[in-house]
């Protein structure tokens, strides 16, 4: 046996053929399979005797025993099946391993969910002769298939992203494969056993081979959920902005209180930062800001019950914001090189010098609607320039923060006065002055620009914070 891996896991589901596909991998004298080796309610098989040494108490006190254990049985090729829900102490250690070779059995989940169903009902979850076949039809819960449904997927997409971004591929096989010999011989050759079978195991047989239609007795209404649900996931927002780290320094602690801020860019901040300060009395420069993530660690140590908040601002007023303060003019604060770039290579119709006498309210409509064209562009990663912390989604930003801190608390913009007074009373402090008004430097408003393309646009270009945050139009 060639030493391409020293052990195996089968990454499957109930009711997918797992244990068919266990039998046959038993059936080559190279490799071992040990069942649901790290099922928290049993090992390996209910009533099963331990698994190379290791009983369930020991597994179930350092499961990374009998997982050391499989890697060190060279008489054999060890392995196992894991599910979804089997214990996650164990696969953060399998997924970055190259050496444990990586088996995705797949099933229809309408297939296996009915399966499942019905060994429910009847109690019997192998059957190895048709005389002992029990019956019965299975009653399909919209709720509970969407549900079992998700988790599928959701730990589908888990495998395949820690594949690739660990280098690693897998010997994928679906519930229809297992009754190929061929294909069981190629699983082997991809172990590394230089075995063949001449036929598969006859011991197991299908328990359910009627058609799906007899085996579901709400069998109608069951293709009408169905037919509800988003099998191609078509409404979906496809997010191709880059991630975003949780950018530490930018965070803000008041001088004593227990209150953190987590600032977005082009959303209200220096009157949060007004306002944070306010409450112990202090100027803005008292404020703890530029911290690393250990001094953060060390402020949360120091200020037990604290709360950490961040504001948003609805996403046309946050773009004309960062339009205005980065675009537009070519005072401080701008990106005068983008800006040129936007010109030049995007045809928007910037003042050359920033806005002047000539620069009119029709001026800025135009010019800030072609900014919001540019922005869908950007935001999906069709342009050549970065998609700045000052127009990246609220959604991506909040993201970012989660990594290391996310927010208790989310408050919108127009909710701010109310909102930033029960924070404060939440953590002490009552009577808590009010924010200061946005004092907003633009040269027209966005309620002077404001129509239905514009609104248009700006929905386009933020689709995802208008779904994520439940954002209507701007009037």
């Amino acid at each position: 046996m060639a030493e391409k891996f020293h052990s195996f896991v089968v990454f499957a589901e109930m009711r997918t053929g797992s244990n068919f596909l266990e039998t046959n991998l038993n059936a080559f004298g190279g490799i071992s399979c040990h069942g649901e080796a790290f099922n928290p309610h049993f090992l390996g098989y209910p009533h099963n005797e331990p698994i190379l040494g290791i009983d369930q108490k020991t597994r179930d006190r350092d499961p990374h025993l009998l997982l050391n254990a499989m890697r060190g049985n060279t008489a054999r090729l060890s392995g196992f099946r894991y599910f979804h829900d089997h214990d996650p102490r164990v696969f953060d250690a399998i997924m970055d391993d190259p050496k444990c070779a990586k088996i995705i059995l797949t099933r229809n989940p309408v297939d296996s969910y009915v399966s499942w169903k019905i060994a429910q009902e009847t109690g019997q979850w192998k059957l190895t002769d048709v005389k002992a076949q029990k019956t019965a039809q299975a009653v399909f819960d919209a709720r509970e298939f969407e549900a079992h449904l998700e988790a599928l997927q959701a730990f589908q997409v888990t495998l395949l992203n820690r594949l690739q971004v660990s280098g690693q591929t897998a010997f994928y096989v679906a519930y229809d494969d297992l009754q190929s010999v061929g294909v069981m011989n190629g699983l082997a050759r991809y172990l590394g056993v230089d075995e063949t079978l001449d036929a598969l195991d006859s011991n197991l047989k299908k328990q359910n081979p009627s058609p799906i239609s007899a085996k579901v007795s709400n069998y109608d209404e069951m293709t009408a959920a169905l037919s509800r649900l988003d099998r191609f996931d078509l409404t979906r927002t496809p997010n191709f902005e880059p991630r975003r780290g949780p950018n530490v320094p930018s965070y803000f602690a008041a001088a004593q209180s227990p209150l953190l801020y987590l600032p977005l860019r082009s959303a209200p901040r220096v009157e949060i930062l007004q306002w944070l300060a306010a409450l112990d009395g202090v100027g803005r420069g008292a404020l703890c800001s530029k911290m690393t993530q250990k001094e953060l660690r060390e402020w949360k140590r120091d200020h037990p019950g604290h709360r950490s908040f961040t504001v948003i601002r609805h996403p046309l007023a946050r773009a004309h914001d960062a339009f205005c303060r980065h675009i537009l003019t070519t005072e401080k604060g701008s990106f005068v090189q983008l800006r040129k770039t936007m010109m030049r290579r995007y045809n928007m119709p910037l003042p050359a010098d920033g806005p002047d006498a000539g620069y009119g309210l029709a001026e800025h409509r135009a010019a800030f609607a072609a900014f919001l064209v540019w922005l869908k562009g950007n935001l999906a990663g069709q342009t050549a320039i970065r998609v700045d912390a000052a127009w990246c989604s609220q959604a991506q930003a909040i993201q970012g923060f989660g990594e290391l801190c996310l927010p208790d608390r989310i408050i919108r913009e127009e909710d701010m006065v109310q909102d930033l007074a029960a924070l404060a009373a939440s953590v002490g402090i009552a009577d808590a002055p009010p924010p200061p008004l946005p004092d907003a430097d633009q040269p027209f408003t966005l309620d002077a620009i404001y129509d239905d393309e514009i609104e248009k646009l700006g929905a386009q270009a933020y689709q995802r914070d208008y779904i994520t945050f439940g954002f209507s139009a701007w009037r």
